[in-house]
């Protein structure tokens, strides 16, 4: 099990109380809207355990990395704040989606791209709406699941509604859906609704047959796009630090092409990333896999300046 500190910044950015003069800044959202009976205590910690797996690459930021043909950061002034974990409570999904709302605005007030750790997948909902009042925002959600329930155990803002809730803001214009497979949160009639709203659904099965060319093709050239990846998107082999591990996931090569393919394309705008459990990660590598996807957005981020 992967240890955890609040001490660290992640991977060499620096530790700031406010994303003014920064180009991205990070936060660590640990809780979101909870349901009757299930334990969100257990991504609570995963922010941390993201900043402790990249410790010891932050003193090599100037190396070659062979993901950009170059330093992670490129030879440009781009600077990454870590503004530390929001004081949210497990109980409290109004207070959560307070906080991680008024982070995100303030980090786009800033003009600085936000960078939100979660937390289960319910911590996306307020993520995208700090992004109201901004440019028509195109979203990827790379995730095991399409997360269209109407509500689940009466509650309509928990991890399994995310998309449904995405689709209802004004500013969410397109829905683009990674990785699908196996079994959860959506029904014949979800599948339905998500379709009839027009989201462009790719299984995990088509993508391996077929590639990631079709699901690229949907970003729009020169649009604004919010990636949220879900840990469990992956392959259980891959990254079995997850509540619900699937296996015929994707792979890490195929989620960083995405990143690359979206950075190609349109410009990043956000990225989320949530649903992972350090609890059972045993050797670290997990947290480690997870880190790296967000250093690659990074990595972009920084190329996008």
């Amino acid at each position: 099990m992967a240890t955890t500190t609040r001490n660290n910044a992640f991977m060499g950015t620096t530790r700031s109380r406010t994303p003014t003069g920064f180009n991205a800044a990070i936060f660590g959202a640990p809780h979101g809207t909870p349901y009757p009976e299930i334990d969100n205590r257990v991504h609570a910690t995963a922010p941390d355990a993201f900043r402790l797996a990249l410790k010891a690459d932050s003193e090599w930021l100037n190396h070659w990395d062979f993901d950009w043909g170059g330093p992670l950061l490129g030879d440009g002034p781009c600077r990454i704040a870590d503004l530390g974990n929001l004081a949210t409570k497990p109980d409290d999904g109004k207070g959560n989606r307070k906080l991680i709302e008024e982070q995100t605005r303030k980090i786009l007030e800033a003009r600085a791209v936000p960078l939100m750790f979660g937390g289960d997948d319910s911590t996306p909902i307020p993520f995208i709406a700090g992004f109201s009042g901004s440019s028509p925002l195109t979203i990827l959600q790379i995730d095991a699941h399409i997360d269209w329930r109407e509500e689940r155990y009466g509650e309509r803002l928990g991890f399994s509604s995310t998309m449904r809730r995405a689709s209802e803001q004004p500013h969410v214009w397109r829905i683009v859906q990674a990785g699908a497979r196996g079994l959860g949160s959506a029904r014949e009639a979800e599948v339905r609704d998500a379709k009839q709203w027009g989201a462009h659904i790719f299984t995990s099965r088509q993508i391996h047959h077929d590639g990631l060319k079709a699901v690229l093709e949907t970003i729009p050239q020169d649009s604004d796009c919010l990636i949220t990846l879900d840990c469990d998107g992956l392959d259980s082999s891959q990254m079995p630090a997850v509540a619900y591990p699937s296996p015929g996931g994707l792979n890490f090569v195929q989620v960083i092409d995405l990143i690359a393919g979206v950075a190609a394309r349109a410009r990043i705008a956000g990225f989320a990333m949530v649903e992972f459990v350090p609890q059972k990660d045993r050797d670290g590598t997990s947290a480690f896999t997870a880190a790296r996807l967000a250093a690659n957005v990074i990595g972009h981020i920084a190329r996008q300046i």
